[in-house]
């Protein structure tokens, strides 16, 4: 059987995507669905708000008042988007990141910003004080990054500051150029290059992860 007919026949998970996926997660407040939504746009590849579709599909276990937020069903978010997932081309933003299966992701970015920025937006979306509270002790204890460095391979994640205009242009920058590389990159799906990282600069990995 030839080389061809080997990636094929191969099961969803290990086929190699010509087009990488990336994930955009961070507290909420940090900028997660807006930098997405350019990266898809300047990248030419499709954005995927976990958010939206969790209420148009009602994906959830109901409504919680107290927090004023969806109680995201888990299994049926990763049933609604796996064979989406597998098509590759995929820019996902979501507040929580460590039930998504790693097979899914070449890239992941962490958005960062600190009290004093988060604070007020958090406060225009008309969030009340207890879940400002809570995003905000979130993000003091770094509870999305650890979420992150617990769920897929070190040499995929970045962590970018998003606390400005300046920051978020530079940020979209610096992924639309990774997907550059990388799709440039021979074989184009065969490795994955982090841009900027801040626990070790570049590093290279396979591109299917552990899951």
């Amino acid at each position: 059987m030839d080389s061809d007919s080997d990636q094929s026949d191969a099961p969803p998970v290990m086929r190699a995507r010509e087009w990488p996926n990336i994930l955009i997660t961070g507290t909420p407040g940090t900028g997660k669905t807006t930098t997405a939504a350019s990266v898809a746009q300047a990248c030419g590849l499709s954005h995927v708000e976990v958010g939206r579709i969790v209420k148009e599909k009602a994906l959830h276990d109901g409504f919680d008042e107290e927090f004023s937020s969806f109680i995201i069903n888990e299994d049926k978010v990763v049933d609604e988007l796996e064979e989406l997932m597998q098509e590759g081309g995929k820019v996902v933003d979501h507040h929580s990141c460590d039930f998504f299966p790693e097979r899914w992701f070449d890239l992941v970015v962490v958005l960062r910003a600190n009290n004093e920025v988060l604070y007020p937006r958090l406060e225009s979306r008309g969030y009340n004080k207890k879940k400002i509270t809570e995003n905000i002790e979130c993000e003091i204890m770094d509870v999305v990054k650890l979420e992150a460095f617990d769920s897929y391979e070190t040499d995929i994640i970045v962590e970018l500051k998003s606390e400005s205009v300046q920051d978020m242009e530079e940020n979209i920058g610096r992924i639309e150029a990774w997907v550059t590389y990388r799709c440039a990159s021979a074989p184009a799906f065969m490795r994955v290059v982090v841009v900027g990282a801040p626990h070790g600069g570049r590093g290279y990995r396979g591109a299917g992860g552990r899951g």
